[in-house]
């Protein structure tokens, strides 16, 4: 394949997080659903359900410009708060609260993007409060209220970073 032939990296990659099966910890996988179930097609945006994360995830990571991050996130408000942490703050962030059940955290996967010198300029995480995370297979009421203000949020980014 030449240069002229090879698939182009998307521009953006969004990645939701989160395990389907434990209530509000699912927050993340659904918003990035619903957020593609309303979005036409755009070949600069790929939208990734990165479940409870891998080291794979770090490929997609490191190949995109831009890097929006869905999660449930323990923010200290009430449940269904949503909060956006851009750049040095997403750092920061993932920094001061790295604690994960997951394989690899995202931390990890950003930290791994900086030693590759593969982080994406913009980056963001939207962060959602959870109410419950337990066995179960729906979002809590209020975390369900907060799945619009979320794809909001991407739409915002989007819409901002475009410029």
């Amino acid at each position: 394949m030449t240069s002229d032939t090879m698939p182009q990296a998307p521009a953006t990659l969004i990645l939701g997080i989160g395990n389907v099966l434990m209530t509000d910890e699912a927050v993340g996988p659904e918003v990035i659903r619903r957020f593609s179930n309303q979005t036409d097609e755009d070949p600069s945006i790929v939208c990734i359900d990165g479940g409870t994360l891998s080291f794979t995830l770090a490929v997609p990571i490191g190949d995109c410009r831009q890097l929006i991050v869905v999660d449930a996130s323990a923010l200290g408000e009430p449940p269904g708060s949503v909060r956006v942490f851009e750049g040095e703050e997403m750092d920061r962030q993932l920094r001061s609260h790295a604690k994960t059940v997951h394989e690899v955290s995202l931390a990890d996967l950003m930290d791994m993007a900086r030693l590759t010198d593969t982080l994406p300029g913009r980056r963001a995480l939207i962060g959602i409060e959870p109410g419950f995370i337990g066995w179960g297979e729906r979002l809590t009421p209020e975390v369900e209220a907060a799945v619009p203000v979320a794809i909001a949020r991407i739409r915002e980014l989007l819409a901002r970073w475009k410029s």
